[in-house]
């Protein structure tokens, strides 16, 4: 059995079949977004804080000889090391904030787009509406008048009488309840 090797959306995927991901050029701009969704979690505020507890309480608890940061000075390499953190991550969010941006941008164009189709579609399924409504009040007001009746009944009145001419000839044995041409009034004038 021969496996459709097509992997377009026109194609239901098969058992063992894998979608492979587009490559993206922009990986450092997914990197940053990744960055900045990170830093805004409670986790990583939590992992911070535990981080510089422990950097806290080595430094001052262990003795000397295992100290690499001294408390005398104000722990100068945790300082460096956080202000180190907060100098890359402000430009990294700032990244991910204008790619946001950007996209935001996209969306809002395209619901324009939308909206403004959505109007089109609306004011011509309204126009048809008035149309109808129009038409249907034109019919029910037209007055039929007596020459058009009158045409009516005489057009009607020549089908009745076609139509029994049309019908099979009776014989003299037949016992049909009609013994003479169809004869009508005529309307009074």
């Amino acid at each position: 059995m021969a496996r459709n090797s097509r992997t377009g959306l026109d194609a239901p995927l098969g058992r063992g079949t894998v979608r492979q991901r587009p490559t993206s050029r922009d990986r450092f701009g997914r990197f940053t977004e990744w960055v900045a969704r990170a830093m805004g979690t409670p986790a990583f505020l939590l992992i911070l804080t535990l981080f510089c507890v422990v950097w806290i309480a080595w430094n001052t608890l262990m003795p000397d000889h295992l100290r690499f940061d001294d408390a005398a000075l104000g722990f100068t390499a945790l300082t460096l090391m956080l202000s180190l953190q907060a100098s890359y991550a402000a430009p990294l969010i700032l990244l991910a904030q204008n790619r946001q941006d950007d996209r935001d941008r996209v969306q809002i164009e395209q619901d324009r787009q939308r909206a403004e189709r959505n109007l089109a579609d609306t004011e011509y399924l309204a126009r048809e509406i008035v149309a109808l409504r129009l038409s249907l009040e034109e019919r029910n007001s037209q007055v039929v008048t007596r020459d058009v009746l009158r045409q009516e009944l005489r057009a009607l009145l020549v089908e009745l009488e076609d139509g029994g001419s049309d019908a099979p000839d009776a014989g003299p044995d037949d016992s049909s309840p009609r013994t003479g041409p169809i004869t009508t009034r005529r309307p009074r004038r």
